[in-house]
């Protein structure tokens, strides 16, 4: 009976696996829910309902059964990953650092943890410890485009411009659609002086994401800063529309 048991319990989680993999969220828990009934000490279902709940939005119950996943199983980096992910949501970045660093120590070799703990070291302005974590993370996967972005911004807020550059131009080259790259790589530029090649950024940055407000925004200072007042007062109004109080200033102030 046991056996059977056991079985039917995968049978539930494989179902639920392929109910979250078709977005069908309510379905995946149902079965998931199952899963946990017939074998309650069952940390993958606990952990894929968590998966579930926090795409779900509700991250405080995923955060509840990433706990009892690793309550059940204290050697499952994925559920400490998991429960990181969800508290970096939730901004509560020196929670979730501390779960990525379970995460690696037993899983040293998981370079997403490494990117992951850095972006919340970024948050926290922990600059040297974020470029830090980014290359280890490169040194285990140089195809992470994240912790060259990362990196790049740990550098440009320690004040090594080039080198960000440099970094924000590899995660571009790893991902021609990083429109946020585009647009930090832009920031660097301008930091140089190099306003014509931080507008350029801009641009392919605006090129990819239409709705970006800092693109329009930092594009509007750099075409100021080289005497184009009239394609300023465009950018800064269009960042103005998506809701960024300063260029609505500065529309007031030097566009009428």
């Amino acid at each position: 009976t046991q056996a059977a048991h056991a079985q039917s319990a995968d049978d539930y989680l494989n179902r639920g696996n392929a109910k979250y993999r078709l977005r069908d969220y309510q379905g995946a828990i149902a079965d998931y829910n199952k899963a946990i009934e017939i074998n309650p000490q069952y940390a993958n279902a606990y952990n894929n309902r968590g998966l579930v709940k926090y795409n779900s939005g509700d991250y405080q119950g995923a955060i509840a059964d990433f706990n009892k996943a690793i309550e059940i199983n204290p050697q499952s980096a994925l559920a400490y990953k998991n429960r990181a992910l969800t508290k970096f949501y939730l901004e509560d970045y020196q929670g979730a650092i501390v779960d990525f660093s379970k995460a690696i120590a037993i899983n040293p070799q998981d370079a997403d943890a490494y990117t992951s703990r850095s972006g919340a070291k970024l948050n926290l302005g922990d600059n040297q410890g974020a470029l830090n974590d980014a290359n280890k993370s490169i040194m285990i996967n140089p195809q992470d485009s994240i912790a060259y972005y990362n990196r790049g911004s740990a550098k440009d807020e320690l004040g090594d411009y080039q080198g960000a550059i440099s970094d924000y131009s590899k995660a571009i080259e790893i991902n021609p659609q990083y429109a946020i790259a585009h647009t930090n790589r832009g920031v660097s530029k301008s930091n140089l002086k190099d306003y014509q090649g931080a507008i350029a950024d801009y641009s392919k940055a605006l090129e990819i994401n239409p709705e970006d407000a800092i693109a329009y925004t930092n594009r509007g200072i750099s075409k100021e800063l080289v005497g184009d007042l009239k394609g300023a007062c465009e950018d800064w109004g269009k960042a103005s529309s998506l809701g960024v109080q300063d260029a609505a200033g500065w529309v007031r102030k030097q566009c009428q």
